[in-house]
């Protein structure tokens, strides 16, 4: 099948990149002029990439037949972006490679979400807007298929993520690091597992309906304050680590989700099932080639 990745060089774009290649698939990335491809240098004579600011969309796919599309794309919203920008990455972007694949007769437009409740913030809000498009096109011919992620993490996530920043905090060996109480729990899935998912959900395009949506996610809430002492303790494992975790010393956000844990029945009865423990993500965090001195 020839697939359209967006947001290929990305974190979740370059996984899910190297595993529709490494299955035969012919993948088309898109990804801005300027975007740094670090993630897929061994990957650029396997595919084919379009910058999106040097090329019309409509003239993407004219040039291409494509089957499907994998959409990854997503702004934050942080350090203070314009709400227009916000708008216009999660919502017109997307809504454009909507129509397009549509109009071209594309099988399964595969979109990535969140799990946030919509009107937590402005990144959650506009994420929810785009997928009521979705829901509002699924009456066509063209399949829509809205995953929504819990915690995603692993190796070469970018440093601003909390994971990797708490990471590189602990590894210079900070005097201390203001947290939260940590109560809060979140459903942390390694981003190999994620990839398995979108890769058993495309398999079985056939037996999906218009509109389908899945959570993914290990299933299983566990507190931030148990990830970060378990990362803490496996880090100490490799070097002396003095940082004192202040859990407690910032306060919660208003409208603080306690508690998010993805359901995932509905990908089990396809077939998929996450494989890598929350331990086991952690070494290979701490271990990946990203930290490697």
């Amino acid at each position: 099948m020839t697939i359209l990745l967006t947001g290929a060089t990305g974190f979740l774009g370059s996984y899910l990149l190297k595993s529709m290649v490494e299955s035969g698939h012919q993948v088309i990335a898109l990804k801005r002029a300027t975007s740094d491809i670090y993630r897929v240098q061994d990957y650029l004579e396997r595919m084919r990439f379009y910058n999106i600011d040097q090329i019309n969309i409509s003239e993407l796919f004219i040039k291409n037949k494509i089957d499907i599309v994998i959409h990854t794309v997503t702004d934050y919203g942080r350090k203070d972006t314009k709400l227009s920008l916000v708008v216009n990455a999660n919502v017109m972007f997307g809504l454009q490679l909507l129509e397009e694949s549509v109009i071209n007769g594309v099988q399964v437009f595969i979109n990535t979400d969140t799990l946030l409740e919509r009107n937590i913030n402005v990144y959650a809000l506009s994420k929810a807007q785009f997928v009521d498009w979705m829901q509002f096109l699924s009456k066509d011919t063209t399949k829509m298929v809205n995953i929504k992620i819990e915690h995603m993490y692993g190796v070469l996530d970018d440093d601003y993520k909390f994971i990797y920043w708490l990471v590189n905090q602990l590894k210079q060996n900070v005097q201390s690091v203001n947290l939260t109480s940590g109560i809060q729990k979140r459903d942390f899935i390694y981003i190999d597992d994620i990839v398995t998912a979108y890769e058993v959900i495309i398999d079985n395009i056939d037996t999906l309906s218009n509109y389908e949506e899945f959570e993914l996610g290990c299933g299983k809430a566990v507190e931030v304050k148990t990830f970060i002492e378990t990362l803490y303790k496996e880090l100490s494992k490799n070097q002396k680590i003095e940082t004192e975790l202040n859990f407690g010393a910032i306060k919660y956000r208003d409208g603080e989700n306690m508690c998010m844990q993805a359901d995932i029945l509905k990908l089990k009865a396809l077939g998929w099932k996450p494989k890598i423990s929350m331990e086991d993500g952690i070494k290979r965090i701490i271990n990946g080639e990203k930290y490697n001195d």
